[in-house]
């Protein structure tokens, strides 16, 4: 008798030891510093986002080093489901309005299901509405651009994440010395430093080849904070616009020179669907 309740509990303990571990919050927040990390909103989480970039700092002491200038956009992120976000934005420079979609399609997990890393796929259009000054109607297709991305990212131990992005970036309008097709590929990481503090970088190794004179690689450094209520995000980078087509091919700053822009985003959660958060 006592051999057979000693295989039953055997039995029974076999499926609780095979369980599934996921693993969660690879980056802290849906951003890393311009690009998008693979996480997604929770089911019906609403993130209300504010990014500025301001002017360089070798513009010098006249502009308080950049203060002076600032590019500002505005976002509104939704948790359709647990692994599908949508979004909307408005930016100030060149009066671009953008959407996207995000949807995770792997989760990091070990177990009975041992999986190595997350996968996101994203995907957005950029509308540009600047005026030219040449006086010329650009049509409705003429404005767009769209980019497609797959976030690649791994969690190792607990505070230290990697992420890779293969990129490809399509401009209806270029001129004539770019290309309408860019190929680029992203790398990122964040390491934990405190519980609520860490340190984020990110670079797009854009090649040569798409970048005519006068446009670089999109490199940039920061801090997030996460106050529970708010994520805080304050960060260097050479990169003034915050939507793919301008960081991943129409970078015009370099950090050699000083063209350096100081910028933040800041985050909020907001739960309209389901059970509140504790």
């Amino acid at each position: 008798m006592k051999y057979l309740t000693a295989l039953i509990f055997v039995w029974t303990l076999i499926p609780a030891l095979a369980q599934t571990t996921y693993t969660y919050q690879t980056f802290d927040d849906t951003r890393i510093v311009n690009g998008h990390s693979v996480e997604t909103n929770q089911e019906g989480v609403l993130k209300f986002i504010i990014s500025h970039r301001f002017g360089t700092l070798n513009l010098g002491s006249y502009e308080q080093f950049g203060l002076d200038q600032a590019s500002m956009r505005i976002g509104l992120d939704y948790g359709i489901t647990k692994n599908l976000t949508l979004g909307l934005g408005r930016s100030t420079f060149e009066k671009t309005r953008d959407g996207y979609f995000k949807y995770k399609l792997l989760a990091q997990s070990q177990g009975d299901k041992n999986i190595p890393f997350t996968l996101t796929v994203f995907g957005s259009a950029v509308m540009k509405t600047l005026k030219r000054t040449d006086g010329i109607e650009l049509n409705f297709q003429q404005k767009l651009s769209y980019s497609t991305q797959l976030l690649i990212a791994r969690k190792f131990g607990s505070r230290f994440s990697l992420q890779i992005m293969p990129t490809y970036l399509h401009r209806n309008l270029v001129a004539d010395n770019e290309e309408n097709d860019v190929l680029s590929l992203g790398v990122a990481g964040q390491y934990q430093l405190l519980k609520n503090w860490s340190i984020s970088a990110e670079y797009y190794a854009t090649p040569p080849s798409y970048l005519p004179d006068g446009y670089y690689q999109s490199i940039a450094v920061g801090v997030q904070i996460d106050t529970k209520g708010h994520v805080f995000q304050l960060h260097f980078g050479n990169s003034r616009g915050m939507t793919e087509k301008f960081f991943v091919a129409e970078t015009t700053n370099t950090w050699q020179d000083g063209g350096i822009h100081f910028g933040f985003n800041i985050t909020r959660d907001f739960k309209l669907k389901g059970r509140k958060e504790r």
